[in-house]
């Protein structure tokens, strides 16, 4: 299954029960990505963000904490409740195809860690219809850096994988979404950056059972405790931390001028 039917897969009720995890131990974002999506903007304070399947609102809030309004679209009601506030962020029921956004009404249109759960035609029809003409989509994805990474990175990526009898989520942009966007937007460019993320064993389980295709219980689910704990043990410096590398994609792209 590739990623351009994900959204087959029940994406705006599969995460309900994972809510509180997500909002916990969900990893952030660097500040050079921020960075790159509000490059040549203009002023961070007079912009206006649709930040779609915002989820619990992490890169919300990182867009805000730079002075954008943003207004968070998630359709997941028990993510909505567990988000935390920010001044200028406004949490929306809505889903990516269908916004409820006014046409030409925000200078930005991101999607952290969720474009590959859209359907991706009616998805960035809606992007184009809600863009101002000089506005940009950035799609954003946090993955473990298994080419830059270390041991851990990757034995974690290993463990992960095998207790989601290799999911499909952890595929991307695919080449039919990546056509379709270039015929209402030229890709601009794609940038990536590196980071790390510290876990005591308790939040590198939290992780794990933040995403959606891990088990919650059964053999796979007491198998993967044990795995995780044990990696843990393993490679814990004298703080009792442990730190995941990331590798996080940026793709920016903008309005086609007709």
């Amino acid at each position: 299954m590739t990623d351009n039917q994900l959204y087959q897969m029940n994406p705006q009720e599969r995460f309900s029960d994972r809510a509180q995890d997500y909002a916990k131990y969900r990893p952030s974002y660097p500040s050079e990505a921020i960075n790159c999506i509000l490059e040549q903007l203009g002023e961070s304070s007079s912009l206006i963000a649709a930040d779609i399947g915002a989820g619990t609102g992490i890169s919300s809030r990182l867009l805000a904490d730079r002075g954008v309004k943003v207004i968070a679209i998630e359709p997941n009601v028990a993510m909505r409740q567990v988000a935390q506030k920010h001044p200028l962020v406004e949490f929306r029921d809505g889903s990516a195809e269908n916004t409820k956004l006014p046409d030409k009404s925000v200078d930005l249109v991101t999607c952290f860690q969720s474009f590959h759960w859209f359907n991706p035609k009616p998805t960035l029809t809606e992007f184009a219809r809600i863009l101002q003409p000089e506005g940009r989509i950035a799609l954003v994805w946090n993955d473990r850096d298994l080419d830059g990474g270390d041991r851990f990175t990757r034995e974690h990526d290993y463990i992960i994988t095998q207790a989601s009898n290799n999911s499909p989520i952890h595929s991307r942009l695919d080449g039919k979404s990546g056509t379709f966007i270039k015929s209402l937007f030229p890709l601009v460019s794609q940038h990536i950056f590196s980071s790390q993320q510290a876990f005591t064993k308790d939040s590198l389980i939290g992780l794990a059972m933040s995403a959606s295709y891990i088990p919650q219980e059964g053999k796979v689910h007491q198998q993967l405790l044990q795995d995780l704990a044990n990696l843990h043990q393993k490679y814990c410096d004298e703080q009792s931390l442990v730190y995941l590398k990331y590798k996080t994609s940026v793709y920016l792209a903008s309005l086609l001028v007709k």
